[in-house]
């Protein structure tokens, strides 16, 4: 398992082989409370004050992981954003889903908007 600030530091690899166990994502949650585990994917709603910050932090987000080149599946609506995340080449979750997601907490934690 890897702390919060190692997810920070971290940085995605290209991913091959298995996901990780259910054993592993149950631990891993554990740093990222906000998070649930459902349909293969883990995934979190964030709110705002309206659309334009919505898409404020939509845009912050794409940059990010356009960065990480790991992308998210997102539900954009008026005042809140889902965030989806899972690993296509592994079938299943991997940490890059993790590293990604904890760094979307940070993103959303240093927000100039509510």
């Amino acid at each position: 398992m890897m702390s919060f600030e190692q997810l920070l530091q971290a940085h995605c690899q290209p991913q091959v082989g298995r996901s990780l166990t259910a054993s592993d994502i149950r631990d891993q949650l554990a740093v990222l409370p906000e998070w649930q585990y459902k349909d293969g994917r883990i995934q979190r709603a964030y709110g705002f004050r309206g659309y334009f910050d919505t898409i404020a932090f939509v845009n912050a987000l794409a940059w990010m992981v356009y960065r990480e080149d790991h992308h998210p599946d997102l539900g954009v609506h008026h005042n809140r954003c889902v965030v989806t995340f899972n690993t296509h080449s592994v079938g299943g979750i991997s940490y890059n889903d993790f590293i990604c997601a904890a760094k979307v907490e940070a993103l959303y934690a240093q927000r100039p908007f509510i």
